[in-house]
């Protein structure tokens, strides 16, 4: 997966930088969620992988498969990442664009994976706990995880807390094994 972030990393700040300076953020976040969730599907994953496919008709093919509903600078971003066989970064190049943006914008956005449904409640104390350590507005993404067995896993940015039952267990084996 470092691979992915590393090869993603200039394209994603190079858009960001870009769509900064036109002021645009928004709507390059909303096209690059588009082309991730296209470029994501298991088909369009097979058909561009294909040796056949050629760099420019690959690039042709994915404009095709959006529907017009990309403009040209968006066009010309599918281009550059089909010459450079690196149309399988868009959904890398999306979560890395959006973290410079909540960055420029004073947030980050913390995904949560509990074992159980968290209530409004418990969602807020975990969103002010994080707000209070990462001094930054969180949003948050929850998810449910039933294997987690108890507790939750929080990652937002670098950081990383697992206060799951799981996690622990696992700890706990890793100890007595050692």
């Amino acid at each position: 997966m470092s691979e992915l972030t590393t090869a993603a990393r200039p394209y994603a700040r190079a858009i960001f930088e870009m769509a900064d300076g036109a002021g645009n953020l928004t709507e390059w976040s909303d096209s690059l969620d588009f082309m991730s969730v296209v470029a994501s599907n298991g088909a369009v994953k097979e058909l561009l992988s294909t040796p056949a496919m050629a760099k420019h008709s690959g690039a042709d093919a994915f404009i095709k498969l959006c529907g017009g509903k990309l403009g040209d600078a968006e066009k010309n971003l599918v281009n550059l990442l089909s010459e450079n066989d690196r149309l399988s970064l868009l959904p890398e190049i999306r979560v890395l664009f959006k973290a410079q943006k909540d960055e420029s914008e004073g947030s980050v956005e913390a995904l949560v994976s509990s074992a159980k449904k968290l209530t409004k409640a418990e969602e807020d104390e975990i969103s002010k706990a994080l707000k209070k350590r990462l001094g930054r507005d969180v949003k948050l993404k929850v998810s449910v995880d039933e294997s987690l067995l108890g507790g939750a896993i929080i990652r937002a940015g670098d950081l990383v807390i697992d206060g799951s039952l799981k996690g622990r267990l696992s700890k706990l084996t890793s100890t007595m094994v050692n």
